[in-house]
């Protein structure tokens, strides 16, 4: 079959026995001796109904307040013209969405503790440090989306976030899975108020749609802003806590690789809704404020209610606050259990919502001291610090995201952890030209967070000198390394060995080896990331002081 000789596992790998049992969806129950095959449509189809979870969630936490902030600005600075980013990150989504789940159904593990595991303390302190502290300021931006939909509303914004904290704590507290899904599915289905949004504004759909699959930049915008937006699309749209909450949310829910294909689908029914939602954002506001002396003067997306309401009247303005409210709860109950998760991984806690607060005290306090914190923080935070905070969310989810993204790559290939489901070749191409991308789009966010007036000209001569780079090393590699021919498979083998295997324990696994090239580069990646976040910090500091 092939030159990986597989034995079944002596026993599942994962670091918490409540991840071993029935798969309990919000819509439905597998049984863990479940193993008769789906035949015709209604069986598959209440398959589906029970694994969807993970992708959905993911895919809509991914519009949260920063999301819609992102979005807003595009369409209200410059139209619909940057509509093309987001057909462009559909196969970033799915590619680097697809991979993690792959990790989560085939070990067991978190991707925090596969790190640590497989790269050493370093990498494994730097992925949680980082998660840590970039995850804590996503969850105050997501309650500063909060405090913007509720003043809008007319809701007094102290009770107001004091609720919304007590609602997102309340649900994950239940000891039941089943419970949270429900609540963040529910949730999700709720974010479709953008679509009415959208019906109500009707911008120009001839518009939306030449500009969704014709790339250009906004007529007469400045190059500088038009490329910097367009970082923070992919930076919003493509974030670091995704792949980790996937990850463990796909082990917690119990998935196997046998429901691979199920999963799958989650995840694209998820990806058509943000995309989907994305869309609704920028093409309402792009319509709302044509024509105005709003365009092109974006301040935050509780002023895209008040323009949508002058625009189409006060239920339009009040759907999309509800929607922004709807979002920020998601991504702040999202962002709060990736993080939970990861130290619990690393940490070896139990880390389960299978579990009640008294039997996974360490988990649960997380959790609930992230949402607590940027609660408070909030409620008494100055507009100008929380300005800042959201600007720094930004700018380190773009430094950072490039690291996340190599070691997922490393992971997928190692097959020690995945056995017969590593990439294959043609994934592992496309998955590098994402990181080379995403690491020259860093270095480009980096640089303009330093030196603000960095004109568009810089920022090609970066984008150039990068891809050349890039397009040569990638040609001396492939004129070095030639594998070897593929070895014969049996199709119906290899399925039923993919449909079975699972990692052995950490502790059974041989040390990865790294050759002197990979050691270069993880040691150029390492020195990048810590000058690149020392550069920010010091930034944001010195804009806080005031210079």
């Amino acid at each position: 079959m092939s030159d990986l000789v597989i034995t079944d596992p002596p026993r599942p790998a994962v670091l918490d026995p409540a991840h071993l049992g029935d798969i309990e969806g919000a819509f439905g129950t597998i049984r863990r001796d479940d193993t008769q095959h789906r035949r015709g449509w209604k069986a598959r189809l209440l398959t589906l109904l029970a694994i969807l979870g993970p992708g959905l969630i993911v895919m809509i936490g991914d519009n949260d307040a920063g999301g819609f902030s992102t979005y807003a600005q595009a369409g209200q600075n410059y139209g619909t013209a940057l509509l093309w980013t987001l057909l462009l990150l559909v196969p970033v989504l799915y590619v680097n969405q697809e991979m993690v789940l792959r990790l989560g159904a085939v070990t067991g593990v978190g991707h925090a503790r596969l790190i640590l595991e497989r790269f050493g303390r370093f990498w494994g302190a730097f992925s949680v440090i980082d998660l840590f502290v970039l995850n804590g300021l996503t969850i105050v931006t997501e309650f500063i989306g909060i405090n913007l939909a509720l003043g809008y509303l007319g809701v007094p914004r102290g009770w107001g976030i004091v609720v919304a904290a007590g609602i997102v704590i309340a649900a994950a507290g239940t000891g039941s899975f089943r419970r949270f899904e429900r609540f963040s599915l529910a949730l999700c289905f709720f974010s479709l108020l953008l679509v009415p949004v959208f019906i109500m504004v009707h911008p120009p759909l001839a518009e939306v749609g030449r500009d969704l699959v014709l790339p250009r930049l906004p007529a007469g915008a400045r190059l500088s802003d038009a490329m910097l937006l367009i970082i923070a699309i992919v930076g919003t749209t493509v974030a670091p806590w995704q792949l980790f909450f996937q990850q463990s949310y796909v082990i917690d829910k119990r998935i196997t690789p046998r429901f691979m294909a199920y999963e799958k689908a989650d995840l694209v029914i998820g990806i058509l809704l943000v995309v989907i939602g994305a869309i609704a954002i920028i093409a309402s506001a792009a319509a709302a404020f044509a024509g105005t002396a709003g365009f092109g003067n974006f301040t935050d997306a509780g002023a895209i209610a008040s323009g949508l309401e002058a625009h189409a009247g006060r239920a339009a303005g009040v759907m999309f606050a509800l929607a922004l409210l709807d979002a920020s709860i998601i991504g702040a109950s999202a962002v709060s259990l990736a993080t939970a998760y990861a130290i619990g991984d690393v940490l070896s806690l139990r880390h389960s919502l299978h579990r009640r607060p008294a039997e996974a005290g360490g988990f649960y306090a997380v959790y609930a001291g992230l949402i607590v914190a940027s609660a408070v923080l909030v409620l008494l935070g100055s507009d100008a610090l929380l300005g800042l905070l959201t600007n720094a969310v930004q700018t380190l989810a773009g430094v950072l995201l490039p690291s996340a993204t190599v070691f997922l790559l490393l992971l997928c290939n190692d097959k020690a952890v995945l056995g017969p489901w590593v990439n294959g070749r043609g994934l592992n191409l496309f998955t590098g030209a994402v990181i080379w991308v995403l690491v020259m789009l860093s270095i480009v966010l980096t640089t303009a967070t330093v030196f603000p007036d960095l004109s568009g000209g810089t920022i090609l001569a970066i984008l150039g000198l990068g891809s050349a780079f890039g397009l040569a090393g990638y040609g001396s590699f492939a004129a070095l390394r030639r594998p070897p021919a593929p070895p014969a498979v049996d199709d119906g083998a290899a399925r039923a060995l993919r449909a079975s295997w699972r990692m052995p324990p950490l502790e059974t696994l041989e040390t990865p080896r790294f050759g002197l090239g990979k050691r270069v580069w993880m040691g150029v990646l390492r020195a990048y990331l810590v000058a690149a976040v020392v550069l920010v910090v010091v930034k944001v500091a010195l804009l806080a002081a005031g210079r």
